[in-house]
């Protein structure tokens, strides 16, 4: 992989990592109708990959550092009593949220991988993503008032959301998205759902950098011929991240009736002319 298309799937992959508009979908998508010269099983891929989630993770990790500080001072009992149990509250809310993506991740990562290297599955979940949205949509406008924040979601709540969540094992349907549709099915607004969403996005990616450790290991000669590349990769995807999750959370705030729209229609449009595509490009 040369350093220009290491940066391209750089920029690829940290920005549909938290668009809800699937990263797995367009990392696997792209590269197969622009030919670029990525060998995904090559040694040196997984290190570079692993690389790429711990640049979004730190992006996630600075971007919301003020409610993760809060949350570990809650933690260690620091503030007012109050705060601090808000705090916990929170931190367990995002616990429970997380287990589904821990458990399902660990018993589907072997039965769906063959799912991961289909263009042509990828690009029909991309559709599917679409549709997702569209339904979170309409059953949120189905729900009394304007929606809540973050505060007033139960555990139970935030079990749903992690189980929606977990719709992204399969290639083409969005992590973020999934979270974000969750969410409004239990209430939130569109801005506490996406900020729930990205907070649950923090462990998730980190886990999945940190699952790849011993196969990392296995590749450490590969690994470090292309650290340099992973290296600057890492810093392009946390870079873009980064200013993914401001642009979101801005339009979030500002957009609270059918949000999700535009997305949905990008994944319907994109995953049909993919589906056109491929085939004559292959």
């Amino acid at each position: 992989m040369t350093p220009l298309i290491a940066v391209l799937f750089a920029i690829l992959q940290g920005a549909t990592e938290l668009f809800p508009v699937s990263s797995l979908g367009h990392v696997v998508i792209v590269p197969a109708l622009l030919h670029w010269p990525i060998d995904q099983a090559s040694p040196s891929f997984l290190p570079f990959v692993v690389m790429l989630h711990v640049g979004t993770a730190t992006a996630l990790l600075l971007y919301f550092w003020r409610e993760w500080w809060a949350m570990l001072a809650g933690l260690l009992g620091r503030g007012e009593p109050g705060e601090v149990d808000a705090q916990r509250g929170l931190l367990l809310r995002l616990v429970v949220a997380t287990l589904p993506a821990v458990l399902i991740g660990f018993a589907l990562k072997k039965p769906i991988q063959h799912l991961f290297a289909s263009p042509e599955i990828a690009a029909a979940f991309l559709i599917a993503n679409g549709a997702v949205l569209i339904i979170g949509e309409r059953l949120r406008r189905r729900r009394a008032g304007n929606g809540f924040g973050i505060g007033q979601l139960t555990l139970r709540d935030s079990l749903v959301i992690g189980l929606f969540q977990c719709l992204a094992f399969l290639p083409g349907l969005s992590r973020s998205g999934s979270a974000i549709v969750g969410g409004l099915t239990r209430g939130l607004d569109h801005e506490a759902a996406a900020r729930f969403a990205f907070l649950m996005a923090t462990p998730v990616i980190a886990g999945a950098a940190v699952i790849e450790v011993p196969h990392l290991l296995h590749h450490a000669a590969a690994a470090r011929g292309m650290f340099g590349t992973a290296l600057l990769a890492a810093v392009v995807a946390g870079v873009v991240a980064y200013l993914s999750t401001a642009f979101l959370m801005r339009y979030f705030r500002n957009h609270d009736r059918w949000a999700l729209g535009p997305f949905a229609a990008y994944c319907a449009l994109f995953g049909a002319l993919s589906l056109i595509l491929i085939p004559f490009g292959a």
